[in-house]
């Protein structure tokens, strides 16, 4: 027979195709069998079971993830409460007390033992009759800090804020140190337990009194051992200079912390929000 275009095509063509099957095995040789068919076959099956496990895993691995977003979304509750129970909720470390320690809490405390630094190197005289004695206003930043961040901070910054004067006095270094703890760990420890101005005015009192007591035994004891007197010399100076001169700075430092560490918490406050 012959096509629109001319071209013959033998007859025999037409009438071989009932011969062979003509299906293509998994090598892609024709088989009179039909094997190839069979293979074929076990093929297109172990693929739909490949694919079929596939489909399980991906199942289940979807599961999972629901489980795990699930199991988020039952913890965030508790953990957002616990966050914005916590005074300072980013970066935490873990410390498990109660004040956690944060980056932000190592920074503000960073910042007033530099502040502390800073006032222990303003110093005036507060009594003409004894110059020597000068008064600077680092124990006011011991006392914020205090109430700002707990005994801790009071601490730290009562040691670590007059470090500069180890060098060059290391005897009034150690007094200075004695005093502004005697002072800020008290108070603090005392405002801690209820926030209240009453509690701050009380803290500030007692933390005073615990500071003159240690600044009149210490001045006993150790200004012997540098500035070439005698127990008996330095005790006759307490009535008429020692007891005065720090009567005047506690009140200093008393007055000026109490009214400022109410606007310095607020703004502390303000800048954790």
């Amino acid at each position: 027979m012959s096509t629109s275009n001319g071209t013959t095509i033998p007859s025999d063509a037409t009438t071989g195709t009932n011969d062979t099957t003509g299906v293509t095995g998994i090598g892609g040789t024709p088989t009179a069998d039909g094997s190839g068919s069979d293979a074929a076959s076990h093929t297109t099956t172990g693929s739909t079971t490949t694919a079929t496990d596939n489909a399980t895993a991906t199942d289940n691995e979807n599961e999972n993830t629901t489980g795990s977003t699930t199991a988020d979304m039952h913890r965030s509750p508790a953990s957002s409460t616990l966050r914005n129970r916590r005074p300072d909720n980013a970066h935490s470390t873990g410390v498990g007390d109660r004040g956690r320690w944060s980056t932000r809490r190592i920074a503000m405390y960073a910042l007033f033992v530099a502040l502390a630094m800073a006032l222990s190197f303003i110093e005036f005289p507060l009594m003409p009759a004894a110059p020597w004695l000068k008064y600077d206003p680092s124990g006011v930043v011991c006392l914020v800090a205090g109430f700002a961040f707990g005994p801790s901070a009071a601490a730290i910054v009562s040691v670590l804020g007059f470090l500069p004067h180890l060098f060059t006095n290391p005897w009034g270094t150690l007094m200075a140190v004695l005093v502004a703890l005697a002072l800020s760990v008290p108070a603090a420890l005392i405002y801690r337990r209820r926030r209240s101005r009453m509690s701050a005015f009380i803290g500030i009192l007692v933390g005073s009194v615990i500071a003159l007591v240690v600044v009149l035994a210490a001045n006993l004891v150790i200004t012997p051992m540098y500035a070439h007197m005698t127990m008996q010399q330095v005790a006759a100076l307490i009535v008429p200079v020692l007891l005065p001169f720090n009567i005047i700075k506690f009140v200093l430092n008393g007055v000026i912390t109490f009214l400022i560490y109410k606007p310095v918490s607020t703004l502390l406050n303000r800048g954790q929000a």
